[in-house]
C-alpha cells in the first residue's frame, strides 16, 4: 500500500476534504471513488474520514492507495533494466530500441512491461505497468512508469519530452511540421502524412548536419503514433534505420530515434524533475560513420 500524507493549507481551512483532494492534490475522480470503498482509504489526522468532512489549516490528510492485486502482463521476466530514477511513485528507465513496450500478439513475454513486472516482483512490489506515454519498438530512451494510479493520473499529459533523431538529409535550420497523420488501413500500423488524418505538429532544431544527414532535436506538440518518423518522411528525409518508412541500415537495427530528455513536476512532492539519457551505442556508431563521410567530402 502507498500511503501519502498532505498538510492542509490556509486556503482550504474550513472547507471539505473533497475540495482539498480535488483542488490541491488533484486526485482523479476515479481514484477518489475507489478510495471511498477502501477501509481507511482516506484519513484525517490518523482516523477514518469522509470526503464531506471539514478540514482546518495544519490538519493531515492521508491517502492509502492499495497495491495492485495482479500485474498487467502474462509473465514477469528477469531483464537488466537501465534505471534512471526510482522512488515510491515512479520508475524511469532508459528503454533499448530492441525492446517493445507492451505485450501484443507478436510480443508475449519479451517487452518492457514484462521486464518492469519482473523487476518489481523481485522487490516484492506489486504494480500494473502504467507507462506515461509510449515509445515505438525501435525507439530508445526514457520511459516514465507510474507505480500507483495517483501518480499516473497526475502525470498523464504533463511530461515534456525531447527527442534526438538522425535523418537522411542535410538541414541548415530548424522549423515546424504541421501536417495531419492518417492511418490508411486500420489493420496495419503504417501511417502517412495526409489531410484526412488527425492534426500533428512537430518542432525541430538542428544539432549538427553534414553530407546526407542531420542530427535533430525534436519536441512534439501532439502525440500521434509514428509522428516523428512520418513527418520526416513527409519532408523527404526519413530516419536512418527505419525499416517501415525508409530502409535498413547496416549500423543500426532500428530507427535512429531516442527520447533523450524528460521534464515534469513530481506527482507527489511537486518537485521539478529533469532527466536525461545518452544515445545508445548503435546510434552513436551511425553518427560517427556519417561524420566520417562528411570529413571525406571536405
Amino acid at each position: 500500500m502507498r500511503s501519502i500524507s498532505y498538510t492542509v493549507t490556509d486556503y482550504f481551512d474550513g472547507k471539505k476534504i473533497f475540495n482539498f483532494l480535488r483542488g490541491h492534490i488533484k486526485i482523479s475522480v476515479r481514484l477518489l471513488r475507489s478510495l471511498k470503498t477502501v477501509p481507511d482509504g482516506i484519513m484525517l489526522n490518523g482516523t477514518h474520514a469522509r470526503t464531506i468532512d471539514i478540514i482546518h489549516s495544519g490538519d493531515t490528510v492521508t491517502l492509502n492507495i492499495p497495491d495492485d492485486e495482479k500485474t498487467s502482463v502474462s509473465i514477469s521476466i528477469d531483464y537488466p533494466l537501465d534505471i534512471v530514477y526510482e522512488d515510491e511513485d515512479l520508475l524511469i528507465v532508459n528503454k533499448p530500441g530492441t525492446l517493445a513496450m507492451h505485450e501484443t500478439h507478436n510480443h508475449q513475454g519479451d517487452t518492457l512491461a514484462n521486464a518492469v513486472a519482473g523487476y518489481l516482483a523481485a522487490k516484492n512490489k506489486s504494480s500494473s505497468f502504467r507507462a506515461i506515454g509510449r515509445l515505438d519498438k525501435g525507439t530508445s530512451g526514457l520511459v516514465v512508469c507510474a507505480l500507483n494510479s495517483h501518480a499516473a493520473a497526475r502525470l498523464s499529459g504533463n511530461i515534456s519530452k525531447e527527442y534526438l533523431a538522425v535523418v537522411s538529409g542535410e538541414y541548415s535550420e530548424g522549423g515546424t511540421i504541421d501536417k495531419p497523420i492518417y492511418r490508411p488501413d486500420p489493420m496495419k500500423t503504417y501511417r502517412t502524412a495526409d489531410d484526412r488524418g488527425d492534426r500533428a505538429v512537430t518542432h525541430y532544431s538542428v544539432v549538427e548536419s553534414g553530407k546526407d544527414y542531420s542530427l535533430m532535436r525534436i519536441r512534439l506538440e501532439t502525440g500521434r503514433t509514428h509522428q516523428i518518423r512520418v513527418h520526416f518522411r513527409f519532408l523527404g528525409t526519413p530516419l536512418y534505420g527505419d525499416r517501415l518508412y525508409y530502409e535498413e541500415h547496416p549500423l543500426i537495427s532500428h530507427q535512429a530515434l531516442h527520447c533523450a530528455k524528460l521534464s515534469f513536476t513530481h506527482p507527489v512532492t511537486n518537485e521539478k524533475k529533469e532527466l536525461s539519457a545518452p544515445m545508445p551505442p548503435e546510434m552513436e556508431a551511425l553518427l560517427e560513420s556519417l561524420r566520417k563521410n562528411k570529413r571525406k567530402a571536405l
